[in-house]
């Protein structure tokens, strides 16, 4: 059961590492200090919601809608497109919070830009419910341990970037450092958009 606790943690914890849309958004929101505590516990309740239904069973149903995978990159490709053309709009007008903890939106607008960069992304169903499901499936009884080691990482991971980000407060004091985050914000988004696109 242990070993099966550590393989969660270890398997989660390298595939979160991977720098995309729903990490950034965790660190800009820990930067800025907006809505920090219910945008980290939003993206590791639904990372949790994903490993436990993946350990259910549920990616058999995924793969059984073959429509569903191209919907969700569509979907998915044009929230990225709208949110990076933002991103790019603010790093090209450099009107920025200089003073980090300056809170710039609602909470509802926060949980609904991150359940959008959770939900609508076909990446989080390949890796958290489908390939941490069929690892799951392997262990037999131990396979909930595996699911709450993953839970962990997913959760320990989420709360440092969004509350680790004020180290990096002092350095973002700036105009021009908010302008490359949200440059390379903007990128980073349409890169992924694009991906989606040529996978489907």
């Amino acid at each position: 059961m242990l070993q099966a606790f550590l393989t969660g943690l270890a398997v989660q914890g390298s595939l979160i590492l991977a720098i995309g849309p729903q990490n950034v958004f965790v660190l800009r929101q820990g930067l800025t200090r907006d809505h920090v505590l219910p945008v980290v516990l939003f993206c590791a309740a639904s990372d949790a919601a994903l490993i436990f239904a993946g350990v259910a069973g549920f990616g058999a149903v995924v793969d059984a809608a073959p429509w569903m995978p191209r919907a969700m990159a569509l979907a998915g490709a044009a929230f990225l497109a709208v949110y990076g053309a933002q991103r790019a709009f603010a790093a090209w007008r450099g009107h920025h919070p200089l003073v980090c903890g300056a809170s710039g939106g609602t909470l509802q607008g926060a949980i609904g830009t991150a359940a959008a960069l959770t939900w609508l992304n076909p990446h989080v169903y390949l890796d958290t419910l489908a390939l941490m499901g069929a690892i799951g499936a392997g262990l037999g009884g131990d396979a909930w341990a595996f699911a709450l080691g993953g839970t962990l990482a997913s959760g320990a991971f989420f709360a440092a970037l969004g509350y680790g980000a004020q180290v990096l407060a002092p350095v973002m004091r700036s105009s021009s450092a908010w302008r490359i985050l949200d440059a390379v914000t903007a990128a980073v988004m349409w890169a992924v958009a694009a991906g989606l696109l040529v996978a489907t």
